[in-house]
């Protein structure tokens, strides 16, 4: 405010002088006035500067604001002690309609060699083998994973099974952890349910993918009356609300795939 002040002192030094004794009683009385009144104005104006600056509108709520839509979803994966080779088993097996289903899956993906594909929530790595041969030596696989169990077993297992175009990924709860414009395809198989930031998870991802790039994504449907008591407890939304907050990141829907063996799941396909 000071500053503002000489800067005043300094505007009023330009304006023309009029000695007094010109001036009738009237008019040097006029002239006091609107110097006087021009002062307020200026200072006026700077004040509400001030003011207004001071009290400029917060930007829109960041997607980094985000609440957990599921809090402690991964509670069980993050456990130190989680025991891998029971999920292997329980993730693994033909009753399970991903792993049955596991070639239409990899179909639809469409890789080809020289492809870098994503596995988001790649768990014990069923996928692993397939995408590394499909992808060729020129191409790469990112197993990501928020498990620190399942980031060693994953290591392991692309070393045992000499997988030298697979890099393991752990991620956090918000991030994928992949550069950006790095991949052409993602993969989000029974883990978009997993999401607890949904939002933040898929502005990374979006981040990560190259444009034109594609991402897959199979989940449970939850309809109430109809899904196992299981899934309406566990799965947070159905279809139609996972779709919304895949369109709302910037993802275009392309086609929902059907999968013959799927009683249970659904298919999605986005573009970017």
């Amino acid at each position: 405010m000071v500053m503002l002040w000489f800067e005043h002192r300094n505007f009023f030094s330009h304006l023309p002088h009029i000695p007094k004794k010109v001036c009738t009683s009237m008019s040097w009385q006029w002239l006091h006035s609107m110097r006087c009144g021009l002062l307020v104005c200026l200072l006026t104006a700077g004040s509400s500067a001030l003011v207004a600056q001071e009290r400029a509108p917060s930007p829109p709520a960041e997607v980094g604001q985000e609440s957990s839509v599921k809090p402690g979803i991964n509670k069980d994966f993050l456990d130190p002690n989680l025991p891998v080779d029971q999920w292997v088993q329980r993730f693994e097996i033909e009753s399970r309609e991903v792993f049955a289903g596991r070639k239409e899956i990899l179909e639809s993906l469409g890789l080809k060699e020289g492809t870098v594909v994503a596995d988001i929530g790649c768990g014990t790595g069923l996928f692993l083998a397939p995408f590394s041969e499909a992808v060729g030596s020129t191409g790469k696989v990112f197993a990501v994973d928020i498990s620190p169990k399942f980031v060693k077993h994953l290591i392991d297992r692309a070393d045992k099974e000499n997988l030298k175009n697979v890099d393991v990924v752990l991620c956090t709860d918000r991030t994928t952890e992949l550069k950006a414009n790095t991949i052409d395809v993602a993969l989000v198989c029974d883990t978009y349910h997993h999401f607890e930031y949904p939002a933040q998870t898929l502005k990374s991802l979006y981040t990560a993918m190259r444009p034109g790039g594609s991402l897959v994504v199979v989940d449970f449907n939850r309809i109430e009356g109809k899904s196992s008591p299981w899934t309406i407890g566990h799965v947070r939304a159905g279809k139609e609300v996972f779709r919304k907050e895949i369109e709302d990141a910037g993802f275009k829907f392309e086609e929902e795939v059907a999968v013959e063996i799927f009683k249970e799941n659904y298919l999605l396909k986005f573009r970017k």
